[in-house]
């Protein structure tokens, strides 16, 4: 029905050396169909391969994640029924963040909240179609707020000092995905990641995902490189880090096994109260869930 324009995530899985904690969270990952009952956009910036429910529990028992917020991928445009109908079926093991736009009511924002949504994403990146409408941006942040909803940012890393004061001023949380897309062979004194930092220590809205290593890796596998930015990040402020698998890493140009981004948890993190904070109790918080 549609032909894939990205390859699959690697399907032999590796079983991870470092040993998640109980109630770890994968907080940031997606389902992607099956197209065949829940249908990809017309205008999406590309077509993934099926990358359906029971492929993402099966990855989450080998990894030994007991929780997981599903972000709704662009290429399911402000369908959410993917995520709803996930979380509907995990006992509570599962949230979202939505793709949402301004022709939402308030009453399609109650029935997701209600379904487990705890925020909405904005794609700043360009490949995936860029700056959204300023417009449509604030009017859906305010509609959100009420709910407190945090809203999840997608960046090229070269835009972020363009967006830090913009950032500031949000009334609302906001994640920034990816470590904002910063580039390992740049360095730790790059601007955009000397922005970031600077955006963490002054804003307590602000909170960082240290998920795609691969994106920010200029070496490559296993992405070791990308492990002082997430170090520094943490060091930063504990209690505003959540880390994800990215999993099925669509637009990746170096496919990782998502058992060798997990053992990337202890050099990122080494101490077992930072481990707790940034896949237990920081998710938690910010997602709301229950005990």
């Amino acid at each position: 029905m549609y032909k894939p324009t990205i390859p699959p995530p690697d399907p032999n899985t590796r079983t991870p050396k470092f040993k998640l904690p109980p109630l770890s969270c994968d907080a940031h990952c997606h389902i992607f169909g099956p197209g065949s009952k829940y249908p990809y956009a017309p205008d999406r910036a590309y077509t993934p391969p099926d990358a359906p429910l029971e492929d993402f529990r099966a990855l989450h028992a080998k990894l030994g994640v007991g929780r997981a917020v599903i972000v709704n991928a662009s290429v399911h445009g402000t369908d959410n029924t993917v995520a709803l109908d996930a979380i509907a079926q995990s006992n509570g093991a599962y949230r979202a963040v939505a793709n949402i736009d301004d022709t939402i009511t308030e009453r399609g924002l109650r029935e997701l909240h209600e379904g487990g949504f705890r925020g909405c994403r904005f794609n700043f990146v360009r490949h995936l179609g860029g700056v959204p409408d300023k417009r449509v941006f604030d009017r859906v942040i305010a509609m959100v707020a009420p709910f407190g909803w945090h809203i999840d940012l997608h960046f090229d890393a070269i835009d972020l000092p363009e967006y830090a004061d913009m950032l500031a001023r949000l009334p609302v949380r906001y994640t920034i995905d990816h470590m904002g897309r910063v580039k390992a062979s740049e360095g730790l004194n790059q601007l955009p990641f000397k922005i970031l930092i600077e955006l963490m220590q002054r804003d307590e809205k602000c909170w960082v995902k240290i998920c795609g290593s691969e994106r920010v890796s200029s070496a490559g596998p296993p992405f070791t490189d990308a492990v002082p930015f997430a170090r520094k990040i943490v060091e930063t402020s504990a209690d505003r880090v959540i880390w994800g698998t990215d999993w099925p890493h669509p637009n990746v140009k170096v496919m990782p096994n998502d058992g060798d981004l997990v053992d990337l948890i202890p050099l990122f993190a080494p101490e077992a109260e930072l481990q707790q904070k940034i896949l237990v109790s920081n998710p938690a918080r910010l997602f709301e869930f229950g005990e």
